[in-house]
């Protein structure tokens, strides 16, 4: 929590200037995001019921595909001038929350975070993390090539 008494709402305020809301005391936060699935470290799969490894996220599916040339489609949001931008290029590497493609054209090499990521385009064979499947869960499965 904030500790400047400009922070807190007015409707929230006990009447005393510089004493947090709530009966004095202030709440302790965790800082940083919280996620709701557990954090796995890069570059490894997630231990699933049913024997099944779980390893499609999009950092590993971009490091899959590194030395492909994609396009990259962004959106900036509360920006005017940058809300929505388009990168076309090869894809040097790829971390939790950002992605280094470089330009082949001009050699200039982009870091971007993946929170601004929507999607990708490939003009070719997208590679995939391949996954364990339970032969019961296989069995079930209709796929086509």
């Amino acid at each position: 929590m904030n500790d400047h008494p400009g922070f807190y709402p007015a409707s929230t305020m006990n009447g005393i200037a510089g004493q947090p809301p709530y009966g004095g005391f202030r709440a302790t936060m965790p800082s940083g995001p919280s996620y709701a699935a557990p954090v796995v470290p890069m570059g490894t799969g997630q231990q699933l019921p049913a024997g099944t490894i779980e390893e499609s996220f999009m950092e590993n599916i971009l490091r899959f595909n590194k030395g492909k040339i994609g396009t990259f489609y962004f959106t900036y949001q509360g920006s005017s001038k940058w809300n929505s931008m388009i990168y076309r290029g090869r894809v040097e590497t790829a971390g939790r929350d950002h992605i280094i493609i470089s330009d082949p054209e001009s050699d200039k090499r982009f870091l971007l975070l993946m929170a601004n990521l929507d999607w990708v385009e490939f003009d070719e064979r997208i590679n995939y993390p391949q996954t364990q499947i339970s032969p019961n869960v296989q069995a079930s499965l209709t796929t086509t090539d």
